[in-house]
């Protein structure tokens, strides 16, 4: 039989992602309501950007892994693979966060940088080392790595789209009319998407080691 682990590190770890969604959704709440205070909340542009959308994925992966937890001792294949795919896009966050957007100038409204730091930096920490750690984890198949490929580039073809119809986006790297110009769009969003693949990669073949291990 598969070893999910004690029941009680699986629950200790579902308690861990309740904490760790309603911090997620304690963030988002906290920026929004600071812009709206300030009469800088534009919804349009907020909710544009990959950090939010998938941090508010994030929320309800972590309330349901944490519902899960108490409820059933292996999580489904299903929701394993979606939440393989937010380990890859917290891998990416906390990256290209800390490696092309840290300490740029801010326009416009600058409210508390805690949010900002647990979006892109603890939380995508914690559910990279939570994949690692829980138990319970289904075992996944090669296939499911290029799921975890397709959200992203949804939001990059739509994000790149409007970015040519507003001349908004939503990070500096993604437009063409900067200094280094479309070739370096191309060469982040190659270099991005490999990334997120390879994290997805890594994920599924510590979910089929994790199999391989307790096989008899």
């Amino acid at each position: 039989m598969p070893n999910d682990g004690s029941l009680a590190a699986r629950r200790t770890f579902g308690a861990l992602r309740l904490i760790a969604g309603a911090a997620v959704l304690t963030a988002v709440v906290t920026q929004i309501a600071d812009q709206l205070a300030a009469a800088a909340f534009v919804p349009a542009q907020y909710f544009s950007y990959f950090t939010v959308q998938s941090s508010l994925v994030n929320v309800v992966v972590l309330f349901v892994g944490g519902w899960l937890a108490f409820r059933r001792r292996r999580d489904p294949e299903l929701f394993t693979a979606v939440r393989m795919a937010t380990v890859a896009y917290a891998g990416v966050t906390c990256v290209v966060y800390n490696a092309l957007l840290r300490g740029l100038p801010v326009d416009g409204h600058v409210g508390p940088s805690w949010p900002g730091e647990l979006l892109h930096v603890w939380v995508p920490i914690f559910i990279v080392v939570e994949w690692l750690l829980a138990p319970g984890r289904a075992t996944l198949g090669w296939g499911r790595i290029g799921s975890a490929v397709v959200y992203p580039l949804a939001w990059l073809a739509f994000t790149l789209v409007r970015g040519v119809l507003t001349g908004w986006y939503p990070y500096p790297f993604l437009n063409p009319d900067g200094p280094d110009g479309p070739v370096s769009v191309i060469a982040y969003v190659v270099a991005i998407s490999a990334f997120i693949i390879g994290v997805a990669f890594v994920a599924v073949a510590i979910s089929r080691a994790g199999a391989a291990r307790s096989a008899p």
